[in-house]
């Protein structure tokens, strides 16, 4: 356990240093809520609340995919904004 969130749960994930945005940090869903964290000044950062029934989340570049049991969430951090696409 990491600052209370498992690293290996499906709704964590790793943003890593040089693949655009958001390198260093972990991102995860937590109480229906998408949060950045930074280890190095231990704080977390809400970006996204309402994420219903998440199953899973991965990061490539600048997106946060977040697949939910009725749609997938597509969440920019370059432009802080989201897509949402119905499974």
């Amino acid at each position: 356990m990491t600052h209370g969130f498992n690293l290996s749960s499906e709704l964590v994930c790793e943003g890593i240093i040089g693949d655009g945005c958001g390198g260093g940090r972990f991102f995860l869903v937590q109480n229906e809520t998408l949060k950045a964290y930074d280890p190095i000044t231990e704080e977390y950062l809400t970006l996204l609340k309402e994420v219903q029934n998440a199953k899973n989340i991965s990061k490539s570049k600048c997106i946060i995919s977040i697949v939910c049991e009725k749609e997938k969430i597509e969440f920019d951090l370059s432009s802080m904004s989201k897509t949402t696409t119905e499974i």
